[in-house]
């Protein structure tokens, strides 16, 4: 099975940081939280940067069932 990327918005801060590094795979809603657009959009290793650059640590990998 594939991983793919998940945020937990319920602990999202609006901080950005992983929209500016993954920036085809996560954007900020209309309520400023961050979200998955594309979990392909970026390489795994820029993703896996977003995720340990994430200060409040809610996102993570999640195998994906498809």
């Amino acid at each position: 099975m594939a991983k793919k990327p998940v945020v937990d918005q319920s602990g999202c801060i609006s901080c950005g940081l992983c929209t500016e590094i993954a920036t085809h795979t996560f954007e900020l809603d209309e309520n400023d939280l961050s979200h998955v657009i594309d979990p392909t959009g970026d390489t795994e290793e820029v993703i896996q940067e977003a995720i340990d650059s994430c200060p409040i640590e809610v996102i993570s990998w999640e195998e994906d069932d498809d």
